[in-house]
């Protein structure tokens, strides 16, 4: 297990130099004629709430809080700061965040209050901040950051999503977000339209989550068990391999076979699922045992640590 001591976040030497202010006159001007997410939806986000993601220029946030619930690596024993913003731009029909995702539960704020959550988390004693399905929310997030600096943020950032992102905004995020936190639900195209509504979904993760560890690397974990830096998938194994679970670990060991993985159990039908037959069931103990055992036999050597 790596580790380092006295870790300093990525973004505060990109806010240093300079580069973290051009990168919000990317952002915004992106912005405008919205291309930050796959769907390339193209709309003014100033003055719209027209797209996939229902979201025009201000976060919209649902809830904030130290979360215990997430990877020991993040949670330690202080709690990762997570932020879960409103919508997203997947729409899963076996969501359990349905309220949140789908269904547009949050506050509308400002990037000024966003900024005084991110701070407010860290003097909780959070361990990271936790953006929670920030693929809608890059601009958001780039803006409420140099204030969050300037009044002393120094905690490191989670991205964590639900891998349907764009590489070209992943690379705009580069010098920014310690920890890559993506889901890769499927290696089946016409499944992930059926099931979450996009028809390129395993270009889109593969493309964006190669990117993230050519940033970040492999999960760095320091002595107190906390990580610092580096990238962690999650993957959720559903009922009948439907997502093509063994495709996604054979993704994952091709990238590295020290990659922190999360496969995960917890499958139940939720919102939507019971109109969908393969997946009204829950996950069945045969069926996860063998998913992990593949992921032992491809060699993976973090699953889940």
């Amino acid at each position: 297990m790596n580790t380092h001591r006295n870790y300093k976040p990525r973004y505060l030497n990109t806010f240093k130099e300079g580069e973290l202010n051009k990168k919000i006159e990317i952002i915004n001007t992106i912005h405008r004629e919205c291309t930050a997410c796959p769907h390339q939806c193209k709309i003014d986000r100033t003055h719209s709430f027209s797209g996939q993601c229902h979201t025009g220029n201000l976060p919209i946030v649902s809830s904030y809080s130290p979360h215990f619930g997430e990877e020991p690596p993040l949670t330690g024993y202080q709690g990762s700061g997570t932020i879960f913003f409103g919508n997203c731009n997947l729409s899963c029909v076996f969501c359990q965040n349905y309220d949140i995702s789908q269904c547009g539960f949050g506050e509308e704020i400002t990037h000024s209050e966003l900024a005084k959550i991110m701070i407010e988390l860290q003097n909780l004693g959070c361990h990271n901040l936790n953006f929670v399905t920030p693929s809608h929310m890059v601009h958001a997030i780039l803006n409420s950051l140099p204030e969050a600096i300037e009044m002393g943020l120094r905690i490191p950032l989670v991205y964590n999503s639900g891998g349907y992102d764009s590489k070209e905004t992943i690379q705009l995020l580069e010098g920014i977000i310690d920890i890559y936190m993506p889901d890769f639900k499927y290696m089946d195209n016409i499944v992930a339209e059926e099931l979450s509504g996009v028809q390129d979904y395993v270009e889109m993760a593969s493309a964006s989550i190669l990117e993230m560890h050519r940033q970040v690397g492999d999960l760095v974990i320091n002595d107190r068990g906390i990580a610092e830096q580096g990238l962690m998938i999650r993957h959720l194994v559903m009922p009948d391999n439907i997502a093509q679970t063994y495709k996604v670990i054979d993704f994952v060991s091709r990238l590295s076979k020290q990659t922190y993985f999360n496969l995960m159990d917890q499958y139940r039908p939720a919102y939507h699922a019971h109109n969908f037959e393969r997946i009204s069931r829950r996950l069945t103990a045969e069926e996860y045992r063998a998913a992990y055992q593949y992921a032992v036999d491809a060699g993976l050597e973090r699953i889940g640590d």
